[in-house]
């Protein structure tokens, strides 16, 4: 790993981008690492959160666009073999990933790094984060998953508006709209991120595994195969130890031990 930081310690592993000279923008190497530590984070049964962030000011600018060929003899670059091959196993490891994924956006959050945030279960942002669709730009379209979260999050007609004006918005305007969990102060947002972690980190992270399940089941569910599934997952968060010591600690009248399994 060298474009990625890993560090784990209270079963939270801290992801952190590391490309700070470039605002921490997208390269092919950086999108493997990080495809990387998420795999080991889901095989690692001691990490019962995951709090991705960027280093220096930015949280992650989109894509190097200096990384990107230039057309050359008439011929055109593959831009979705791109996407394909650098982008869509970060967005799929982060939803398939059955613990809580908690982004710290520290900066701006440009074009897929916008989008990345977006695919996280929980987004605290700096007070000076900033978010911009940037992809109508460079004459692209939104990639990362942004088309399918942006406007399950704020709806058609906005997603629209951010996705086709390029509009930079403010954390606080991200808040707003229901894009962002929480603004922080910028110098208490690693500490409060870490807090959150901890705390998820801490409850009865199988079931919050399960819930993360169907609620990805539930962007494209009927109304009733989502009630099916959630006798199913109920059934099975039933015969976790968790459920076993959360109703004995709430007869003892005691405070729960989780293990999250």
């Amino acid at each position: 790993m060298e474009l990625v930081l890993i560090e784990t310690s209270a079963g939270v592993m801290k992801i952190t981008l590391n490309r700070p000279e470039v605002l921490n923008s997208f390269n092919a190497q950086m999108a493997r690492e990080l495809h990387a530590a998420l795999e080991r984070a889901a095989s690692d049964r001691s990490v019962r959160a995951v709090v991705l962030t960027g280093a220096g000011r930015a949280f992650c600018a989109g894509q190097d666009l200096s990384e990107v060929p230039e057309p050359s003899g008439g011929a055109m670059i593959d831009l979705g073999a791109t996407v394909r091959a650098t982008y869509n196993p970060v967005i799929r490891a982060i939803r398939s990933l059955e613990v809580p994924v908690v982004c710290s956006v520290n900066g701006v959050a440009a074009g897929a790094g916008a989008n990345l945030a977006l695919a996280c279960d929980i987004v605290l942002a700096s007070e000076h984060a900033s978010f911009i669709q940037s992809f109508a730009k460079v004459g692209l379209v939104p990639d990362s998953g942004g088309t399918f979260f942006l406007p399950r999050i704020v709806g058609l007609p906005r997603a629209t508006a951010l996705m086709m004006t390029g509009e930079k918005i403010s954390a606080l305007r991200a808040y707003e709209i229901g894009m962002v969990h929480r603004v922080c102060a910028a110098d208490a947002l690693d500490q409060e991120t870490m807090t959150l972690a901890k705390e998820l980190a801490a409850m009865p992270t199988r079931g919050l595994g399960l819930t993360k399940r169907a609620l990805n089941a539930s962007l494209t569910n009927d109304l009733e195969s989502q009630l099916d599934l959630e006798a199913d997952l109920q059934r099975d968060a039933g015969r976790t130890r968790d459920f076993v010591e959360g109703v004995s600690a709430f007869l003892e009248k005691r405070k729960p031990v989780f293990t999250g399994e």
